[in-house]
């Protein structure tokens, strides 16, 4: 049973609660600094594809930085089911100890976020958590960079590493480390992104262990649980402005089923009492391809698109996520039963997640939600052998697309939106260090849905292939169905994926595909533009119940 608020801040001064609140999220923000800075991969050290979060000892979320949402909603259900687990296992946390798990049906994306957990200890007493969770470039599996768009199993996407201790009174366990390290492409980016991972977490435990030196253990305690319910106490009185009635909504994933299929994402949302339930019972079986999205991927996108309506500025921490209520049948897609394969259920199926539940909130909150973004994060993965250098390489980059236009404003050019929040791999980075030569990158004019307020403009990124022969995998999705717009806006522009050969050719890919690129060929990627909101002609539209105009059923 929770405290009453009035028990629970006696004696708290909000001056001191707000500065613990806000240190505690400043603190995670500086740990992605420091995972930033000393990460070996391009992918973390350019593209900050990592996330950072503080917890308390029963591992409630009180704050987190401005990083990955899909990563980061997924963080309080991954550390409560690993705390459940070495609590099972019999492991006591000691100080200096540092736990490892990629397992996404524990950890909540899948197989390339490694998620790392170190417990916070101040005079021999744990004080809370310090936690984060980066993507590595490759862990292994059928294919470089470890995300199949075949994959049949989890087995199939590289190596599984449940709960295990990786360091001891702050030293790196290099036996414990060796399962993992001997059968990724390129251990000595893994090992050195791991260093960076536990560099990072030391600086939040640092500074969870000056804010108790300061004010205390006790008050310490005392406020992260005002923290906590203040957060849930907000996020009631945001949905007291919910309407009643019940919300439905659709959105669907192309060709990750069989050639030519749509598979469904349904959600209804109700508020009930003081909660919002989110209920995907619709939502088709899960499927024997890796678009399956674990429980905890399914709590992110919800948990964004809910937050991002009712209370984008708000604090982030757990009392703010208790009013959402999630449920998803096991077996579901979005819920699916272990070893079904879901690395891209992490990518394209959470942002497709995030496009229904606002779909569903357009209709209870109407000129609250922008029309649809470009909803795919246009995933490229590449690798083989570079013999100038006699190294194996891995490479993996996301693309940015459009965003929907919002009422009073065009969507935004060019940007990464929902459930990434990665930044752009620079050209010369990239040159630098794969053999690879840029040949376009630049927004693809007319890509944005027309509207009263235009969608945002996707990209044009292409680069051709210097070395004798590369693994490419490229993963996307709206090439068939268009981003929405809304209030007779219309859809974007779907992306494109292509190949031109050395000899000259232009070969279409598929939106899910991989590809042996050979010395010379060019690889082409168009992502979509977002949706257009209002009618073009500046009239609000009444057709209702289109996926390329209206976006709400």
């Amino acid at each position: 049973m929770h405290q009453s608020p009035q028990k629970e801040s006696a004696g708290i001064d909000p001056v001191m609660l707000e500065v613990i609140q806000s240190a505690l999220v400043y603190a995670a923000e500086e740990a992605g600094i420091a995972l930033r800075n000393a990460a070996y991969s391009h992918n973390i050290k350019e593209r900050m594809d990592h996330s950072c979060a503080l917890f308390d000892p029963e591992g409630r979320l009180l704050a987190q930085a401005e990083h990955i949402p899909v990563h980061l909603g997924s963080l309080p259900w991954g550390v409560k089911n690993v705390l459940r687990e070495t609590a099972a296992s019999g492991l006591q946390w000691e100080p200096g100890d540092a736990v490892m798990v990629n397992d996404p049906y524990v950890a909540g994306t899948h197989l390339n976020d490694v998620m790392l957990i170190k417990p916070v200890f101040y005079r021999r007493g744990l004080i809370g958590f310090s936690v984060n969770r980066a993507h590595h470039v490759d862990v292994g599996g059928k294919v470089v960079g470890s995300i199949s768009p075949d994959a049949r199993s989890l087995d199939d996407e590289g190596v599984i590493v449940p709960p295990v201790r990786i360091a001891r009174r702050d030293r790196m366990d290099e036996k414990a480390l060796f399962p993992f390290l001997s059968r990724v492409r390129t251990p000595e980016f893994s090992k050195g992104d791991l260093k960076a991972q536990l560099a990072a977490a030391a600086v939040g435990e640092h500074r969870l262990v000056e804010l108790a030196e300061h004010y205390g253990p006790e008050t310490l305690r005392s406020v992260f649980s005002r923290i906590i319910s203040s957060g849930r106490e907000r996020m009631i009185r945001r949905l007291a402005l919910f309407p009643s009635g019940s919300f439905t909504a659709e959105d669907c994933l192309e060709d990750v089923n069989g050639e030519g299929t749509l598979t469904w994402i349904r959600v209804v949302v109700e508020k009930r009492g003081e909660a919002l339930h989110v209920d995907f019972s619709g939502t088709e079986a899960q499927i024997p391809t890796p678009f399956n999205a674990v429980f905890g991927v399914a709590l992110s996108a919800t948990y964004f698109a809910v937050k991002s309506v009712l209370d984008p500025e708000g604090p982030m921490n757990e009392g703010v996520l208790e009013p959402v209520r999630v449920f998803a049948p096991s077996g579901c897609l979005v819920n699916p039963v272990k070893p079904a394969p879901v690395a891209g259920g992490n990518l394209e199926t959470s942002q497709r997640i995030a496009d229904t539940v606002l779909r569903a909130l357009a209709r209870a909150l109407p000129d609250r939600v922008p029309a649809a973004p470009h909803g795919c994060m246009n995933n490229v993965s590449a690798g083989g052998y570079d013999p100038e250098r006699r190294r194996n390489w891995a490479f993996y980059e996301t693309i940015g697309g459009g965003a929907g236009a919002r009422p009073g404003a065009d969507g935004v050019d060019g940007i990464h939106t929902n459930m990434t929040n990665t930044m752009n791999t620079p050209i010369e980075a990239i040159e630098q260090g794969y053999p690879v030569l840029f040949e376009r990158y630049e927004l693809r004019e007319g890509s944005g849905g027309r509207g009263r307020w235009r969608g945002g403009e996707g990209i044009i990124r292409a680069w051709k292939f210097l070395g004798p022969s590369a693994q490419v995998t490229v993963i996307g999705d709206r090439h068939r169905v268009p981003p929405w717009g809304l209030k007779g806006g219309e859809g974007g522009r779907p992306g494109v994926f292509s190949l031109r050969k050395a000899d000259g050719p232009l070969v279409p890919l598929k939106s899910k595909q991989t590809i042996i690129l050979r010395k010379g060929d060019t690889l082409i990627v168009e992502t979509p533009g977002g949706g257009g909101y209002g009618d073009p002609l500046g009239q609000e539209s009444a057709s209702r119940g289109s996926l390329s105009n209206d976006g709400v059923q």
